[in-house]
């Protein structure tokens, strides 16, 4: 069938307005501002924040504070080294820590942000070329053909080069010659790549048309265009088209019969291939022979309306079985995907249920996950590929209340522009994941996230959002919940991203505790085929009620098992717990654990004591890294739970006036040293005990300059720091 393009454009399941997405100049300025901490953290990872100015040694990221970036007023980004005399706005700056040049190479900058912000329209420009540079062609005179004028490469979503396509000028016509990378032949690999790959991978709609030439002239107008190596020429079959699965695909032929019959072919053996949508247009007999894209944008042609007002036949998009031969897997050496939360915690377009009974702390626990996620940062193992775009659908938690929560949460404030950003939560979501509440859900992220897709979108929880269909049926009903799973989440998750990972919350039952231990995951409420359906689980439960540490069990379909871990949250955090050999039902694990916790402090203290004497002292970061797994202490991450609970409750304070005590400033650290009380450090000097002729070091006191707020985690400073205050007695 034929229709319009702007009725096509209304079709109520798919949106395929086929825009420009290029952004302006200023645009990207502006983006680059919106997050100029996430920027400078990015460029020089050294620095630091002191009141409205990011402080670093050089463009290079060294320490130091001769390098002043403007945060805030109308000079934001302005930036200036006192040491060089270098300076200039935020273009300048990016330009100089990339070692490139603003005034020569400009567009090469724009592209660096643009791919850093995920709005690069990741091209591949062909350029010119002499001899020297090519491979040799064999088998054919080079003579004849001369050097290659110009040159495309193709590579994969990551960047990797495949094959390049080069372009000959004898005096006979055009030619092309392919050449495969990894063969190092004159030959195009098996399959045959498509074009612009990077650009395919973030873009939902996509135009293909025949050559190089015409790609690059729609990329240059802001569209997502890509084209088979060989175009016209080239045999459907022998081209790898999963990269557009999923997506709208416009064709876009040549206006000649080879034009035609090769968009019909292509549309034709396409039409089976899990496209989202796919659609041919049909060039008017008014334009020239051999009329193309390139030739719309010599005339002068607005690209859009051109396209929209274009006759096109749409075809259908069958959803068949993927199957491929084991030959094809085994010889299938591209990288795997990346983890969206590492490891194979959450994989893209992967379903991870959450389970946990009421009033265990799911909510607040998966709050402090999300947030750790949304700013790019580890939480308790779990890593994300980077800051990540998540839309959090929570159904339980009223706007007052879920403010509440978040203002009494200690987030590391350094991140904070991240999460402000990258987190977008409902309060109290209250219908059913219907249709209607798939449309809804879907235009609220949309409208949150609109220049780059969601990455992760979170239900909390799964029984208030049920939506089972036609039947009435219930979460235990198998059917209903794979209507559930298949028609509203995926649904939802398909019309907005669909390699995104979805996080589902769910309640468990009760299980006595020899089940709970054989397998957690029965715990899980409702159909068993919930269980079939998710990629990864986690189980969250507390042993004994009569202390508050939990339990973290994982469930990895495609990884490696993961231990579990015992967290609970202190001062504000959630922190991972030493595992006892005894069982976790054992009555007196309390006592055990203050236990634990009383010997760990003072094992820290002892060590921070016992150092100083000997010259040395430490940062947070450096003694994590010099004591991990060394005196009972566990791994990085325990030690630093601990001197963050030691340090709000007194134990800990630090000193910032390392230069007094002739002593290097310590870098990339907002607290300082680490000081304990009655703490002294060795000068390097000996002193002799004129009596016993004895040689000791001689030792000079430390005092705290600082210490860590235990209300708001703030490092303010100490009053008098010949008087040492504790805030807590209780078990540290």
């Amino acid at each position: 069938m034929t229709e319009k393009w702007m009725d096509f454009n209304n079709a109520p399941t798919q949106n395929l307005d086929f825009k420009p997405e290029n952004v302006p100049t200023e645009d990207i300025r502006t983006a680059l501002l919106n997050r100029l901490d996430e920027v400078l953290h990015y460029l020089l990872p050294n620095g630091h924040k002191n009141r409205n100015v990011f402080e670093v040694g050089d463009v290079q990221g060294n320490s130091g504070d001769s390098l002043k970036v403007e945060l805030s007023s109308s000079k934001a980004g302005m930036w200036h080294d006192f040491a060089t005399a270098d300076g200039g706005d935020i273009f300048d700056l990016w330009a100089s820590c990339q070692n490139l040049d603003t005034k020569t190479q400009f567009p090469e900058v724009i592209t660096s942000i643009q791919e850093w912000l995920g709005t690069s329209k990741t091209t591949q420009r062909p350029y010119s070329l002499s001899a020297e540079t090519a491979p040799k062609l064999k088998n054919i005179a080079q003579d004849e053909l001369g050097s290659p004028t110009a040159k495309w490469d193709y590579t994969d979503s990551d960047g990797n080069l495949i094959a390049c396509v080069y372009r000959y000028d004898p005096p006979s016509g055009k030619e092309f010659r392919p050449w495969d990378v990894k063969a190092r032949k004159h030959k195009a690999p098996d399959p045959r790549p498509l074009y612009n790959q990077q650009g395919i991978k973030s873009c939902q709609n996509i135009i293909l048309v025949e050559g190089e030439k015409a790609a690059e002239t729609l990329i240059d107008q802001g569209f997502c265009a890509t084209t088979a190596m060989n175009g016209a020429k080239a045999p459907v079959e022998k081209t790898d088209w999963s990269p557009l699965a999923g997506k709208n695909l416009l064709i876009w032929p040549d206006q000649d019969k080879a034009g035609r019959d090769y968009g019909e072919s292509v549309a034709a053996y396409l039409s089976g291939k899990q496209l989202a949508s796919l659609t041919l247009l049909q060039i008017p007999d008014s334009y020239p022979e051999k009329w193309d894209a390139a030739d719309a944008d010599a005339d002068g042609l607005n690209i859009s309306d051109f396209i929209e007002s274009a006759t096109k036949t749409a075809y259908q998009t069958e959803k068949l079985v993927p199957a491929y031969n084991v030959g094809h897997l085994l010889d299938d050496e591209s990288p795997m995907p990346e983890d969206l939360i590492s490891p194979r915690v959450l994989t893209p377009a992967g379903l991870l249920v959450f389970g946990g009974a009421p009033k265990v702390g799911k909510s607040d626990f998966l709050l402090s996950l999300l947030a750790h996620m949304a700013a790019g940062i580890d939480f308790l193992g779990m890593k994300p590929a980077r800051p990540l775009r998540i839309f959090y659908l929570q159904a339980e938690i009223g706007y007052h209340y879920l403010r509440e929560r978040l203002q009494n949460m200690a987030f590391d404030q350094n991140f904070m522009p991240l999460i402000r950003k990258n987190l977008v939560i409902t309060p109290q979501f209250k219908m059913l994941l219907n249709e209607d509440g798939v449309e809804a859900t879907s235009k609220a992220i949309a409208h949150h996230f609109p220049d780059a897709p969601v990455d992760i979108i979170v239900v909390d929880p799964l029984r208030n959002v049920f939506d089972g269909g036609t039947s009435d049926a219930g979460e235990n009903d198998n059917a209903a919940m794979l209507f559930f799973l298949q028609q509203r989440l995926d649904v939802l998750r398909d019309k907005m991203n669909p390699g995104a990972g979805l996080i589902l919350a769910h309640h468990t039952k009760k299980l006595d505790k020899k089940k709970l231990e054989e397998d957690p995951f029965q715990a899980l409420s409702g159909a068993s085929s919930l269980r079939g359906y998710y990629s990864s689980g986690i189980i969250m439960f507390q042993p004994d009620e009569n202390i508050s540490s939990r339990q973290i069990m994982f469930e990895l379909r495609n990884g490696p098992k993961l231990k579990s871990k015992l967290v609970d949250k202190i001062d504000g955090q959630w922190r991972e717990l030493e595992h006892h050999s005894e069982r976790l039902v054992n009555q007196d694990y309390g006592q055990k654990l203050d236990a634990e916790r009383r010997r760990k402090r003072d094992v820290i203290l002892q060590l921070v004591y016992e150092e100083a004497r000997s010259g040395r002292a430490y940062t947070m970061n450096q003694f994590c890294q010099a004591f991990e797994n060394k005196a009972g202490l566990g791994g990085k991450d325990t030690i630093r739970g601990r001197l963050d609970v030691l340090s709000t409750k007194g134990y800990i304070k630090f000193f910032r006036d390392a230069a007094d005590y002739g002593m290097p400033k310590p870098s990339r650290t907002k607290y300082g040293f680490l000081c304990v009380e009655d703490m002294s450090i060795a000068t390097g000097e000996d002193v002799v005990d004129p009596q016993t002729g004895e040689v000791t070091a001689k030792l000079q006191a430390i005092y705290p300059t600082h210490y860590k707020c235990r209300q708001t985690a703030a490092v303010l400073p100490v009053e008098n720091g010949r008087v040492w205050v504790y805030f807590d007695e209780e078990v540290a």
